[in-house]
């Protein structure tokens, strides 16, 4: 693992989101069609409190974040929380989790009780698409 090379991404990353000049990036299109939906956890169904999200995507690629590709992104999911701002990069945090490595399913472990998930795609910067590609907001409940 080369960590100066990490903490130097970990530095351009933080970079990016505090400069309000770097935010101002050229809208990336999506083509017609696309969407991005859940392969498991189904809406509705009840989950383990640690279980595995698989991701489909339809009519684009995946790619991770930082490349340039025409009709690709990279998957964030969005645990419990409501859709952001489509027009600004994604946030990182415990509700907004960046598969930045072009990932395709991820392990979560949740609380006991209900939670919500939502996926949406975004272009090489963490910024939505336009139209944005994303999956219906569904509910699972954790035993």
């Amino acid at each position: 693992m080369n960590l100066p090379r990490i903490a130097a991404v970990a530095m351009g990353v933080a970079a990016f989101y505090a400069c309000p000049a770097l935010n101002a990036v050229a809208e990336t299109p999506s083509p017609p069609g696309a969407i991005a939906y859940f392969h498991y956890p189904l809406d509705g169904i009840h989950v383990p409190q640690r279980f595995t999200v698989r991701i489909g995507l339809k009519e684009m690629g995946v790619a991770p974040a930082g490349v340039d590709k025409p009709n690709t992104g990279h998957h964030h999911l969005l645990v419990d929380t409501d859709m952001v701002d489509l027009t600004k990069p994604i946030p990182s945090d415990y509700n907004h989790i960046h598969l930045g490595n072009g990932q395709t399913e991820v392990v979560l472990t949740l609380p006991p009780g209900p939670h919500t998930l939502q996926l949406l795609l975004a272009d090489q910067n963490h910024i939505p698409h336009k139209p944005p590609v994303m999956s219906k907001k569904i509910t699972i409940y954790v035993r």
